[in-house]
């Protein structure tokens, strides 16, 4: 099961490093680009109140922008 979703845009150099740092990591995930679909980005909206990319969805836990400390965190809870 998968339980890392990115959510990224096009021209995102940390979206780039998180991904960059899971995949090191071994760490499978989902990337869902928010610049193609403008009702993700609503939605990321919504679930966070941040416009920033990167967010990251890790079981249920948001993690915004790069921040490999608390993905790590939210992995291992």
């Amino acid at each position: 099961m998968n339980t890392v979703t990115v959510y990224t845009t096009t021209r995102c150099p940390y979206c780039v490093m998180l991904k960059n740092f899971l995949e090191s990591q071994n760490i499978p995930f989902k990337e869902v680009n928010v610049e193609t679909n403008p009702e993700l980005m609503n939605h990321l909206v919504n679930k966070t109140g941040q416009m920033g990319v990167p967010q990251t969805e890790v079981k249920g836990k948001w993690v915004v922008g790069y921040d490999p400390n608390n993905i790590m965190l939210a992995l291992k809870n």
